[in-house]
Order: structure tokens, then C-alpha cells, then sequence
């Protein structure tokens, strides 16, 4: 099925790794130019290669700090200067930090606020702009089933993923007129460069491959998800096939979640 992305130019926070690479890749497979940007310049650009390596694809790097509005500001002036245009944002940066709400400090309520919220709020605000004199746009914005039901020992990343939802909601509202359409994947249970780390952190015995099994085997589907999979949603989400569907939050965690 083509999904009329060729020649649309998305841009994607936290791309250099696991899913927000994932997203590039399958983006880039329907044709659409990419901008992606994370910290480390060094991974980012073997990212963007290997991106374009498997694709053939357009690929921007830029190295960015989504908590400091300065360099993304710098990433988004760098992609319109290069493509022309933004059509598509997909906020994907961050990373997960749960604890005994007694024991979390303010210092680490901050940083994951900024990090996930409004590292999300400062993208979307540089983007649209941009997006209005096309005619309109997608804005994805990656969370987490945990932003809908909380579990005990989940904050800070909780109740930043649901005002990351609720933000979500609140912008299809308010960019209705505007033509741009926005929405949340909530994701769980997907293969990440932050659960490889864990992996060489615990010092778990085996090969990586065999951890994600070891932890897909206690899921009800036998296995996690693939960051290409959570690609392939999103790039239905962001093509005119979706063009119905604005202010959703769409689960997508092989049926872990107990809500909908």
C-alpha cells in the first residue's frame, strides 16, 4: 500500500537509537526525506548512514539537545534549509525513569519533565510554523501506556507520558483549522537502545538477542515488539491514509496494557 509519503520531510527527536531510528528507517522506505537529531554526533551520523545505506534515502543529522532550545532551533533552521519544508514531527525523545515517589527529588521530577514534556512542547512550537504554508502536517508524539494507568513506582515517567497525552489532545484542538494533525503512539514492550543498555548494565549473562527473548517470554505475546513496527504505525499515522484521525493515543504494546 503506498502511503504518499514520498518527498514529505519528517523530523524526528531522539533518532540516532532503537525506535526513534526505526521510525527514520521506515520513513525513509516511503520515500520521505528525514532530519534526525540526538546528542552523541558520533552515533547520530552511523545512524543516519546506515539509514541511508539500507534505503537509499535523504537522511539529515544534526546533533541536538532537546532540552536546550537553542540547538533544536539550530536542527529545525538546518532541515528547512535543506528540504524546504516540514511536513512531519515526531517527538520520540526520552527515556524511562520510574521510582518510589518519596525517594524521587525534585532535581529528577525537573529533568524528566523537561526531557519528555517539554522537550516535545519546544519541537512542536519551532515546527508548525513551518508547517502552516504547506497546508498542513503531522505531529506524533511517543508515550506510554503508563501515562493512562499509572503503576505504583512509575513517576516521574508517568506523569510526564500523560501530560504528554494530554498535550496531545489539546493541540488537535487547537491546529484543527490549521489542517495538522496530531497524535500519540503509547509504547511498551518494544526492543530499545535503553533496554540494550540495562542489558550490559546488569551484566546479564548471553547475548543480547537472547535478553530481549528471556523478557518477550513473560509477555502475553511471546516476544517484544520490533522498533521497525512501531515504524510502520506511525508511518500510517502520518500519511494521508489517517487523514480522519487526529487526537488519539494509540497503544501499541502486543496487548500488555490494561487500557485501551
Amino acid at each position: 500500500m503506498d502511503l504518499g509519503l514520498a518527498g514529505k520531510v519528517a523530523v524526528i527527536t531522539g533518532g540516532s537509537e532503537g525506535i526513534g531510528k526505526g521510525i527514520a528507517q521506515r520513513l525513509c522506505e516511503e520515500g520521505a526525506k528525514v532530519a534526525i537529531c540526538a546528542r552523541r554526533e558520533d552515533v547520530l551520523e552511523e545512524a543516519a548512514q546506515e539509514i541511508r545505506d539500507a534505503t537509499d534515502g535523504e537522511v539529515l543529522a544534526v546533533a541536538a539537545d532537546v532540552t536546550i532550545a537553542g540547538t533544536l532551533e539550530n536542527f529545525i533552521n538546518q532541515t528547512v534549509n535543506t528540504y524546504g519544508k516540514i511536513d512531519i514531527l515526531v517527538n520520540n525523545a526520552g527515556k524511562s525513569a520510574g521510582g518510589n515517589f518519596e525517594q524521587v527529588t525534585d532535581a529528577e521530577w525537573y529533568e524528566d519533565l523537561d526531557l519528555k514534556l517539554m522537550g516535545a512542547v519546544r519541537c512542536a512550537r519551532l515546527a508548525i510554523p513551518h508547517m502552516r504554508p504547506t497546508g498542513g502536517g503531522r505531529i506524533i508524539n511517543i508515550t506510554h501506556p503508563g501515562g493512562k494507568q499509572p503503576d505504583a513506582g512509575s513517576v516521574p515517567t508517568s506523569v510526564s507520558r500523560a501530560a504528554g497525552i494530554a498535550m496531545t489532545k489539546a493541540l488537535s484542538k487547537e491546529l484543527l483549522a490549521d489542517k495538522i494533525l496530531v497524535n500519540t503512539v503509547c509504547l511498551t514492550s518494544i526492543k530499545s537502545a535503553q533496554g540494550e543498555r540495562s542489558w550490559k548494565a546488569e551484566g546479564s549473562p548471553g547475548t543480547i538477542d537472547e535478553y530481549w527473548d528471556a523478557r518477550g517470554a513473560e509477555h502475553p505475546l511471546g516476544r517484544l515488539g520490533e522498533p521497525t513496527e512501531v515504524g510502520d504505525l506511525v508511518a500510517f499515522l502520518v500519511s494521508d491514509r489517517a487523514s480522519y484521525i487526529t487526537g488519539t493515543a494509540i497503544n501499541i504494546d502486543g496487548g500488555l496494557s490494561a487500557v485501551v
